[in-house]
């Protein structure tokens, strides 16, 4: 049997775990060398690396419809730090150094967020939906992802889910953070807004590049492991020259992905072991 930690026996440690994680995080940033990205234009850059977008309110059984409402509003405060941020040669750009903690005061309500193994409400969740949709973004592109968390549960059964299982990112004040380095001589900007029913964004760069990313997923795969379900798979992306009719340039494998599932799949492959 697992041993559980201290922060898993009682919400109080859990509480001490969080804050102390968050001092350390607040500590180190005072003493890293990263130039954060702070600075933000309304005037669109004039080329498009790539565009996604995202259904806001999604029918998910057991989900309370007002934490997605919720949620919905919780996007539209984050946005508007986020929207227009521009990325420079050298800068990095960090989710939480631009929206910041996510508090009553600024907003915030109760949302959907995924916590200590379980869909929960939290103040400020479904921030998620925004790491997710730049994290697709930015695998589309040049730039290096230097901090990244995946979900560690597959809570919900896919309804309408357009990208593959593990491609986006999941963030949570301040220490489980989403940041990109801009190590290319190109500036790019990240624009996001909400519709009636969608979370819209675009990656935008100063100059045409001659190449772009295809990015695809692979081995894709349900597990029973004794009594538990699992998912697993691969992200791949090529790069491919925009002039050369699609010539593959080059094929990089950008993450594997291997979940604990919350439900109980369809198709599923038996007495499997869990992988190293």
């Amino acid at each position: 049997m697992t041993k559980k930690l201290w922060s898993q026996k009682h919400p109080f440690f859990y509480f001490c775990s969080v804050w102390l994680k968050r001092y350390k995080r607040s500590l180190s940033i005072l003493f890293d060398a990263n130039r954060y990205a702070r600075h933000r234009s309304q005037e669109n850059l004039p080329f498009v690396v790539k565009k996604h977008q995202s259904v806001l309110i999604r029918k998910a059984e057991g989900v309370d419809l007002q934490l997605q409402l919720n949620k919905v509003k919780n996007l539209s405060i984050a946005i508007q730090t986020l929207d227009g941020i521009l990325i420079k040669p050298g800068e990095t750009f960090s989710f939480y150094q631009c929206v910041g903690r996510p508090t009553v005061s600024k907003g915030y309500l109760p949302g959907l967020e995924l916590s200590r193994g379980e869909a929960r409400a939290g103040i400020g969740g479904g921030l998620c939906q925004i790491a997710n949709l730049l994290h697709w973004l930015v695998i589309h592109s040049p730039l290096t992802v230097t901090e990244r968390y995946h979900h560690g549960f597959d809570p919900f059964p896919d309804n309408g889910r357009v990208l593959p299982f593990g491609s986006g990112a999941t963030v949570f004040y301040n220490y489980r953070d989403y940041q990109v380095k801009n190590e290319t001589p190109h500036t790019f900007q990240i624009r996001l807004w909400l519709t009636e029913r969608l979370l819209e964004g675009k990656l935008l760069i100063n100059e045409k590049l001659n190449y772009f990313y295809h990015v695809y997923e692979q081995n894709h795969q349900f597990l029973k492991i004794e009594d538990q379900y699992y998912r697993k798979n691969e992200i791949w992306r090529e790069k491919r020259d925009r002039e050369g009719k699609n010539l593959t340039l080059s094929k990089e494998l950008v993450t594997k992905n291997f979940a604990l599932v919350k439900y109980v799949p369809e198709h599923v492959d038996e007495d499997q072991t869990i992988p190293e």
